[in-house]
């Protein structure tokens, strides 16, 4: 083979590559609408609404939390998260990220200089700067990132991930559940099981096999023992306009 069919070779496999990608990517949700009921040991305490878009190179996902039951007389704020940044074949790239929490006015917040390669948090009054790894997603835009994986990806995972106060290398392997019941009915599941050392937050998380790997249910055991939950009660994916 001579080096200018070694090269003709090489740029149609990149190309049937990138075509892949792009139809991979194509085939995804452009909008989801998720409603979770969120509880603490079991107990109702809050309900969150999720709403991710994804346009022309670009998405957003905004994720409020209503306090309900007695909480809610007392955080009659909702919590709100926002991550916003760029939409590529490999998935997911943020730009910005911040988080409140109901009443209080603090604020968190990451922004991503991938050009620079720079992560600048700030919380707390405080403000750092860190090298940003590659693949780094944040806390809300991690969770819609499996959507551009696939399933035969997911036994073991590994990427950094950032809250807006520190940066975190996450690990995933499988889990024992393949099925889950619902508001929605029965799901096939894919179920990830966080490494975690000692003293660290146990999480784990099911996507959804048939929903184009959507967040089913999330569950975190805190170093206390509180058991936090975040369950799948409505999704809608609209199909996307022709």
């Amino acid at each position: 083979m001579t080096l200018h069919s070694i090269r003709r070779l090489a740029a149609m496999l990149y190309a049937a590559t990138m075509a892949l990608s792009a139809q991979a990517t194509t085939n995804l949700p452009q909008t989801v609408q998720a409603q979770y009921e969120v509880t603490l040991n079991g107990t109702p305490v809050g309900v969150m609404n999720d709403h991710y878009e994804a346009r022309d190179g670009r998405y957003r996902i905004v994720s409020e939390t209503h306090a309900v039951g007695v909480l809610a007389l007392v955080q009659r704020r909702p919590a709100r998260v926002v991550s916003s940044g760029e939409v590529q074949a490999s998935g997911l790239r943020p730009l910005s990220f911040e988080a409140t929490r109901g009443n209080d006015s603090r604020r968190v917040a990451a922004e991503f200089d991938w050009n620079g390669r720079t992560l600048a948090l700030s919380h707390d009054g405080r403000n750092e700067t860190m090298p940003l790894p590659a693949g780094t997603q944040d806390r809300l835009s991690a969770l819609y990132q499996f959507m551009f994986i696939g399933a035969d990806r997911l036994r073991d995972i590994a990427f950094p991930m950032t809250n807006g106060r520190k940066l975190d290398q996450y690990r995933y392997t499988l889990g024992s559940d393949s099925v889950l019941d619902t508001p929605l009915g029965r799901m096939a599941v894919i179920h990830l099981v966080k490494r975690h050392a000692p003293g660290e937050s146990a999480t784990e998380i099911w996507l959804a096999r048939d929903r184009s790997l959507l967040p089913v249910r999330m569950r975190i055991v805190e170093n206390d023992g509180n058991r936090y939950e975040q369950s799948l009660l409505k999704l809608d994916t609209p199909a996307a306009a022709p």
